[in-house]
């Protein structure tokens, strides 16, 4: 379980981020079109989870913004971008930011995915939506990287997510 510090208050996690060895849970997602995806979908590619709260957040919106810039930088890679934002809201987003180089991925049918990966809130004011963490997941379902951050107002280390994906 993590402990995140929300503004003037904190929360936990239902649990902890899968160890960095260790195969990536199986997930079940929405895209923006309602269809579904799973992590199975991505055998052969190297997967970045962008886990957050929600993009009608700044610093959210952010993560996004920042790897959409970046997701070109690297091969045989797809970020994915996680949160519980109805897919609606997702279009919505990806429309009016001019979001295209990645995939925008909801969890709200049944939020097995935060439980999995232990990004849920269990209690405190954002009960039920997610922390923000990075996870990236190698070619055969490895993850290799890892990040929660501590704090909601702050964004993932970027740049160590790029040097895991480089040498990962």
């Amino acid at each position: 379980m993590a402990l995140i510090q929300l503004t003037g208050t904190a929360a936990n996690t239902v649990g902890d981020l899968p160890e960095v060895g260790s195969t990536a849970p199986y997930f079940q997602l929405t895209r923006r079109d309602l269809s579904s995806v799973t992590l199975t979908d991505y055998k052969g590619k190297k997967v970045v989870l962008n886990i957050f709260l929600s993009v009608d957040t700044g610093t959210c919106a952010q993560s996004v913004h920042q790897f959409n810039k970046k997701a070109s930088l690297f091969d045989n890679t797809v970020i994915l971008c996680i949160s519980t934002d109805l897919p609606f809201a997702l279009n919505r987003f990806c429309g009016a930011e001019g979001i295209d180089n990645l995939e925008m991925l909801s969890d709200y049918k049944e939020g097995k995915f935060g439980e999995d990966y232990g990004i849920t809130f269990k209690d405190g004011p954002l009960k039920t939506l997610f922390s923000r963490a990075l996870v990236i997941v190698d070619e055969e379902g490895r993850v290799i990287y890892t990040e929660h951050v501590p704090r909601l107002v702050d964004e993932p280390n970027y740049q160590k997510a790029l040097e895991a994906i480089k040498n990962g």
